[in-house]
């Protein structure tokens, strides 16, 4: 990933923000087929396996990577954030000089690591328990697991396996107009609130 000094992200805090407020990774993949995508929802535990932490999700057990990626394998996870395209007319300084184009402004992580592939049924409920409390959180009334019928549940974690990878880097980007003035900045900010970007307005306040 091309990244400029002036959009690079290095603050854990941040990064580790963009991961939980949009955990649906893209898995990117190299086996016997070529390069595959797969889109799954992670979760990052930063201070587990030792080194960079380990991000967990779960796949189907059809899923074919399975068989090309095994325990191992380096695979890429993909995050991406806040996103919006930007004119070059919200900037106050076009409309005096003309000199400014279109951009997208956007926060993107990178990270790779080592797959770890769990074919266990225990693993496979802890991590499914886990990530239910996690995504439920802020349901009126949070379903569970003991919701289900125990049969039914077990049937479908038969047909599900986890994953780990273990993390050996993390490389971000925000792309949120760094590189303008103050006056073009604030410009930005009020047209993407206006438009109801305001996730990437907020972006573009705090870089």
């Amino acid at each position: 990933m091309y990244i400029p000094q002036h959009f690079a992200e290095n603050r854990p805090e941040v990064l580790q923000r963009i991961m939980r407020e949009h955990p649906l990774g893209m898995l990117v993949t190299s086996g016997t087929a070529g390069l595959d995508a797969d889109h799954i929802p992670f979760e990052y535990e930063p201070g587990v396996g030792g080194g960079q932490g380990v991000l967990s999700a779960h796949v189907a057990r059809a899923n074919p990577f399975l068989q090309h990626c095994p325990t191992g394998s380096p695979v890429l996870v993909v995050f991406r954030g806040a996103q919006a395209y930007i004119s070059p007319n919200w900037y106050p300084s076009k409309h005096e000089a003309h000199r400014q184009v279109p951009t997208w402004n956007y926060e993107v992580v990178h990270v790779q690591g080592i797959l770890n592939v769990h074919d266990d049924e225990r693993f496979v409920r802890r991590l499914v328990a886990r990530l239910t409390r996690t995504h439920e959180a802020t349901e009126p009334k949070p379903w569970k697991m003991g919701d289900a019928p125990p049969d039914y549940l077990d049937e479908m974690l038969r047909h599900i396996v986890g994953i780990e990878v273990a993390v050996t880097s993390i490389v971000g980007k925000v792309k949120a107009s760094q590189n303008k003035d103050a006056r073009d900045r604030q410009g930005v900010v009020e047209n993407l609130d206006v438009r109801g970007h305001a996730a990437m307005a907020n972006v573009v306040r705090q870089a």
